[in-house]
């Protein structure tokens, strides 16, 4: 008779929590709202998150004159676009890249940096047209990702190696390590599972 005592609001708990994750399929990390924006893309046209609701998207931080973190990034989002394609999801999912760097990274540097990584325009977004402190304030905010100047050279900024998933209605929900060419199976995976 005890144990039924116990057990009820043990039961009423469990399903309490499993209530508040409304996405239990998969295993999130974040829950962070993105700040608004209304950027210039590499094909200097608009892009805002206002554009990209109703959609699932993928978004990291990256800049095209970084020696470092950047370039397994980069290749990893590219990889992630081949394999979403593969999939039949790359309708389903936009990539979109911010640069940390947009007084260097005008449109036309984007588009031939995207080319370069041979990204189809269609789905994955390069964005620019704000000030440091804009994107600075977006990636620690939205992203919970830090960003600052490299002290050691100003030609570099040190920034995170996130990739983000962001829901429909433009919440973050969950965080990879952009520089794991493994994690791009799991982004795919998790993105399978969440839009059956």
């Amino acid at each position: 008779m005890k144990l039924k005592y116990f057990l009820y609001p043990l039961v009423l708990i469990l399903l309490l929590l499993s209530a508040c994750n409304e996405y239990s399929s998969i295993e999130t990390n974040l829950s962070e709202e993105i700040l608004p924006f209304e950027f210039t893309t590499q094909d200097n046209e608009t892009l805002s998150n206002e554009d990209l609701e109703g959609k699932w998207w993928i978004a990291d931080m990256v800049f095209t004159n970084c020696t470092t973190i950047c370039l397994p990034m980069t290749t990893n989002m590219s990889t992630l676009q081949d394999l979403l394609e593969e999939e039949g999801l790359n309708d389903e999912v936009d990539l979109v890249s911010f640069s940390v760097d947009p007084d260097y990274d005008t449109p036309e540097v984007l588009k031939e940096y995207a080319l370069g990584y041979d990204a189809n325009l269609e789905n994955w977004t390069f964005l620019t047209g704000y000030d440091f402190e804009t994107i600075k304030k977006i990636s620690v905010k939205s992203f919970k990702s830090l960003l600052g100047e490299d002290p050691t050279d100003d030609t570099q900024f040190i920034h995170g190696t996130g990739f983000f998933l962001v829901d429909p209605e433009g919440k973050v929900i969950k965080k990879y390590n952009g520089t794991l060419s493994t994690e791009m199976e799991l982004i795919v995976n998790d993105l399978e599972k969440l839009l059956k």
